[in-house]
């Protein structure tokens, strides 16, 4: 039974790599299990092609890396604010509105958090984040309509929208006892977002925090990004990637981005490409790298291998060394990376972000001196080089840890408790 001081709404996290649903309710766990027991729910959807079925989560990741036949979509969230968001896909001879892609996302989001609450949600807080769109704030009202337009097609009928770095900053100062400014990093699978928020106890009772909101900004940049950069600095090399043909020319690069990027793979599959690709192969000057990339489309194991990269840099964010295994495609094949090698892929990225939290002090009006503390949250906050260079910026500041892909769903659940109150 619901009890009759559980909040009215929930709070909806959507993200780039993993999603959550926040619900307060008392003396029970804010995040809702959403999958085999875990709060997150991976943004991931798969099209089984052997049994017409649609996958989410670990579940659909687990099919396509066991070797199903089907089509995988990760980031889908990167669509918002995209031309793409309008366009249309093809998923086992049929088209599909990628637009519809991301409602069936959402309304699986919703199903899995009524099931677990054993209630339905009508009313939800949704993050966001700062900018959906870097530059062009048309783009980026777009882009939070039609993320408002699909929660409202899968049933909510009142929603509101709330910053992600604002939402972690409500779930860190549930655990305060006096008052503290606090910098937000929330760096996640597709943006990097910043808030600078006065937090306490005693602010945390008000509906409107507005006044207590010091700055924001926001840069779009994500672990995507950072996956992206290192497969292009050393894994697309061993494809082929900047290797010359015989004439001296370098070998074209398009179908290498398209490989590094989660969300264009599938480009990477046409005939045109394995035409092209075939064709370069016969001019090359180091065949074998060429063998691989095209042992590679023909086996479509592009997303299989940007998941080998995806774990390659969360191992190197904890050690110094990992190995990437290159098994499916070239048997036998691995490489060694290290941590060097992924600080110096993640720079040019590192340093925009670090740009960005500069440009935030003074917006605060605030020196450095100024921030009590660092609350990192977000699953790329994890990642050594880009932690250390925030935590320079600000040298007197202590650094938290908060839940790293809690902390937002669960901050945008007390946040809906305060919007739309409690009760049954």
């Amino acid at each position: 039974m619901v009890s009759p001081t559980s909040a009215h709404a929930c709070g909806i996290d959507f993200g780039t790599s993993n999603s959550t649903v926040g619900w307060l309710r008392p003396q029970q766990a804010t995040l809702l299990p959403l999958e085999n027991g875990k709060p997150t729910l991976p943004s991931v959807v798969f099209f089984n092609a052997e049994d017409d079925t649609v996958r989410f989560g670990r579940a659909g990741l687990q099919d396509y890396l066991d070797g199903h036949e089907g089509r995988l979509m990760r980031s889908l969230k990167s669509l918002l604010g995209s031309s793409l968001i309008d366009g249309i896909t093809e998923v086992q001879g049929r088209p599909l509105r990628f637009r519809d892609l991301l409602t069936q996302f959402i309304a699986t989001l919703k199903e899995r958090a009524e099931t677990e609450g054993q209630r339905a949600f009508e009313q939800a807080v949704f993050g966001r984040p700062v900018h959906f769109v870097d530059d062009d704030s048309a783009a980026d009202r777009l882009a939070e309509a039609t993320l408002g337009e699909i929660a409202r097609a899968v049933g909510f009928k009142e929603l509101s929208f709330q910053y992600e770095p604002i939402a972690a900053a409500f779930y860190y100062e549930t655990s305060l006892s006096r008052e503290e400014v606090v910098l937000v990093a929330d760096i996640g699978g597709g943006t990097s977002d910043f808030s600078i928020v006065r937090l306490s106890p005693e602010r945390a009772r008000a509906v409107d925090r507005w006044s207590d909101v010091l700055a924001n900004d926001g840069i779009h940049i994500g672990g995507t990004d950072f996956d992206k950069q290192l497969s292009l600095a050393e894994v697309m090399p061993l494809l082929g990637y900047r290797s010359q043909l015989k004439s001296g020319r370098e070998i074209p690069a398009s179908v290498y981005f398209n490989l590094a990027t989660w969300h264009t793979i599938n480009f990477a599959y046409t005939r045109q490409v394995w035409t092209e690709q075939q064709r370069l192969h016969l001019d090359a000057s180091t065949p074998e790298m060429l063998e691989r990339l095209l042992a590679l489309i023909s086996d479509r194991a592009g997303h299989w291998l940007a998941h080998q990269v995806e774990q390659v840099k969360i191992a190197l964010s904890h050690h110094e060394t990992a190995t990437l295994s290159l098994e499916r495609f070239a048997p036998g094949q691995q490489q060694l990376l290290t941590r060097c090698q992924f600080d110096l892929s993640a720079q040019v990225l590192v340093e925009k972000i670090e740009g960005t939290v500069a440009r935030l002090l003074p917006e605060a009006g605030l020196t450095a001196a100024g921030i009590d503390t660092i609350f990192f949250t977000g699953g790329s906050s994890g990642i050594p080089l880009l932690r250390q260079r925030i935590a320079s910026l600000l040298p007197q500041a202590r650094a938290v840890e908060g839940d790293l892909f809690g902390s937002i769903g669960a901050g945008l659940a007390v946040d809906a408790a305060r919007r739309y109150g409690m009760g049954h």
